[in-house]
């Protein structure tokens, strides 16, 4: 993978608000594919217009 695309990757990550990295490791199924889901939204969004964008806590 190109260094600039895992470094656009690393940012999404990084800027995820606290509710994602939540449900990331939720029990539930469904709290953490919702979280999924928009974790790879995030990430494609990003990679669609090469920014990692803002988040709010």
């Amino acid at each position: 993978m190109d260094e600039n695309i895992t470094a656009l990757i690393l940012r999404v990550i990084e800027r995820a608000p606290h509710w994602l990295r939540h449900d990331l490791e939720a029990k539930d199924a469904g709290a953490r594919q919702r979280a999924e889901e928009t974790l790879a939204a995030m990430i494609a969004d990003a990679l669609a217009n090469g920014n990692a964008g803002n988040s709010v806590d």
